[in-house]
């Protein structure tokens, strides 16, 4: 049987148990999807049936989230206290600079995630790869004054080189494997790579455009699965991830219910029950209690 050989089989009860900071066991952090995508090209989410390009609904849809309902969620956000960790595409920086700013003000960690989510990894050779990662690196650490440590690829899609031209490129993690609620290492031709749980069935776009869940049984069952976390958490150590885009959960009736959500997770943290940090806090602690 094929093996990918980035990591080795391992069962949850047989790992050591350790401690997030603040003596938390589950640690959580909340990201948002922050795209551009060209107008009548490329690759997009079909939020209503596809047209013949000019496709004007489903751009203006996806251009709305970033128009409008990336500042509605910023709202709810800004109200829970949450801290956010900005999956931004480079082009973002020039087709809507004020969002990328909004974002930086916060002191929120800036994630790379390509140039544009209207393009795939997996359709690129590998010298095409390693010219658009190290692009987005140095466009993100002029923009913010640091290199971004951790990166997720545009459509979670990868080549076989991916993991190896991310540590080549000076990167500590990546939020594209979905094989485990722990933070794992990747082996890769230039070292270890940090492996940071990011994928759920229940982030916005699995759930709400996917599975077609109605906004209140997502936050419904988001609450459920932060509580059983919790619960599972007493034997392991675990990673709780919540994954937004402003054209889906920006949207009032789904808002309403995501503010039930995002206050829980601060009333937790609080209470020191679990600890929310941004995602490249959590690779930093884990990449010291995992050796």
């Amino acid at each position: 049987m094929r093996s990918h050989g980035r990591y080795p089989f391992s069962a949850l009860p047989d790992r050591p148990v350790w401690e997030w900071p603040n003596g938390a066991r589950l640690a959580a952090y909340v990201a948002v999807n922050l795209e551009a995508f060209p107008f009548a090209e490329g690759l997009g989410v079909p939020l209503a049936n596809p047209l013949p390009e000019p496709d004007v609904v489903n751009f203006g849809w996806r251009d709305w989230g970033n128009r409008v309902g990336v500042w509605y969620l910023l709202d709810a956000l800004e109200a829970a206290r949450i801290p956010v960790t900005a999956l931004m595409n480079t082009a973002m920086l020039d087709l809507a600079p004020r969002v990328a700013r909004a974002f930086l003000d916060r002191g929120d960690e800036f994630v790379g995630h390509g140039h544009s989510n209207a393009e795939r990894q997996s359709d690129m050779d590998e010298a095409s790869e390693r010219a658009m990662i190290l692009e987005c690196r140095a466009r993100l650490a002029s923009f913010t004054g640091t290199p971004p440590r951790g990166w997720m690829g545009p459509w979670v899609a990868e080549t076989h080189a991916t993991p190896d031209l991310l540590a080549e490129a000076g990167f500590d993690y990546v939020m594209d494997w979905p094989h485990d609620d722990q933070p794992t290492w990747l082996s890769t031709r230039a070292g270890r790579l940090l492996a940071l749980p990011y994928a759920r069935p229940l982030n916005d776009l699995p759930a709400l455009h996917g599975a077609k869940q109605e906004p209140r049984d997502w936050a419904d069952a988001l609450l459920e699965t932060l509580a059983e976390m919790q619960r599972l958490s007493a034997r392991f150590p675990l990673v709780f991830n919540l994954s937004l885009h402003p054209f889906l959960s920006g949207w009032p009736h789904r808002l309403v219910h995501l503010r039930r959500v995002l206050e829980r997770l601060r009333a937790e943290h609080d209470a020191g029950r679990i600890w929310l940090a941004h995602a490249g806090a959590l690779a930093v602690h884990a990449r010291r209690v995992l050796g």
